[in-house]
């Protein structure tokens, strides 16, 4: 697509936006800037559908208007999955991909084969928020779009550090800069600012990581339980992973927690070496090079030792030990 306008066709009436499960600052920053796009400028029935995100990401106006149950009578016209590489992992509202008339994925990740009928993805964009920015008319583009497009962009590029960053990106930042955001506040109050606990959980993940490999990995664990003592759930965890890369002499990070028995949601992360996308691939899940996930099972020592002898083969074949 060149732009949005190229699936909003004639017979389009009703759309569903739907975002993956455990959604992160990308997905609901990119989910709510279409949203509040497409109620800016066209006149359509739009709803959005969206798993549990963390509390700070709010703010975003009419997140208020975000449906958490679906109705399974219902069909859209046409329904876009954002910021989602995989069909199985979209949360609420998936079930209406069953139904639709028409079906669209906009998303970044390299990972992405393309399982929707229209499918736009553009593997060199940091973040999904990016992506849609290049497919809205940027005079159309409101403060309140600018906020949610400029919250996703930050968050998967984590506040412009990564190497996803580009011109292209700092320049579209600033254009949404230039629409008036509070974009130093976005950046305290949703990408750095943490609860309490969230700040407790971080500390038990730092407090009891472990480095292998000659210290070029290192991984930690929370439990269940962990969860339950520390009053937390899945979305308060994010943020860990990168933490644990910040280690000096660490090439790659690896975080787990428990979502079962035997069951391990995967973070992986890596700073120059290994593609971690891969590794991520084998077991089922993606990413991209440097940030990836899947889901394991088995014991603790199973996942990491099945986990780093896929990190340490792509490390000896450039000649790292």
């Amino acid at each position: 697509m060149k732009k949005i306008d190229e699936i909003l066709t004639e017979n389009i009436n009703s759309i569903a936006i739907v975002g993956h499960v455990r959604p992160d600052g990308d997905c609901v920053g990119s989910c709510m800037g279409l949203y509040n796009y497409l109620k800016d400028n066209y006149t359509l029935d739009v709803d959005v559908y969206l798993d549990d995100f963390a509390h700070s990401l709010s703010f975003m106006r009419y997140s208020d208007e975000i449906n958490k149950n679906t109705d399974p009578s219902k069909q859209y016209d046409l329904v876009i999955a954002v910021d989602c590489s995989d069909r199985n992992r979209l949360g609420k509202g998936n079930e209406f991909f069953e139904t639709a008339k028409k079906t669209a994925c906009i998303d970044h990740h390299i990972s992405n084969a393309g399982y929707s009928e229209v499918n736009h993805i553009r593997p060199n964009a940091c973040a999904s928020g990016e992506v849609l920015y290049e497919l809205f008319d940027a005079d159309k583009i409101s403060k309140e779009t600018a906020e949610c497009l400029y919250t996703a962009i930050i968050h998967d590029s984590g506040v412009f550090q990564y190497s996803s960053v580009t011109q292209r990106t700092m320049e579209i930042a600033g254009t949404l800069m230039g629409k008036g955001i509070d974009f130093s506040n976005i950046v305290a109050k949703t990408f750095y600012e943490k609860s309490y606990h969230r700040n407790q959980i971080l500390g038990r993940a730092l407090l009891e990581s472990i480095r292998l490999m000659n210290g070029k990995c290192i991984f930690s664990v929370i439990s269940a339980s962990n969860m339950e003592f520390y009053r937390v759930k899945p979305k308060d965890l994010d943020g860990i992973v990168e933490n644990l890369r910040n280690t000096e002499g660490v090439e790659v990070a690896i975080f787990l927690y428990e979502t079962g028995a035997q069951e391990y949601k995967v973070s992986l992360r890596s700073k120059d070496i290994v593609d971690v996308s891969k590794v991520a691939a084998y077991y089922g899940g993606g990413g991209h090079v440097k940030a990836a996930g899947c889901t394991m099972h088995g014991s603790v020592y199973d996942v990491i030792n099945n986990l780093t002898s896929h990190i340490e083969q792509q490390m000896l074949a450039v000649g790292e030990e």
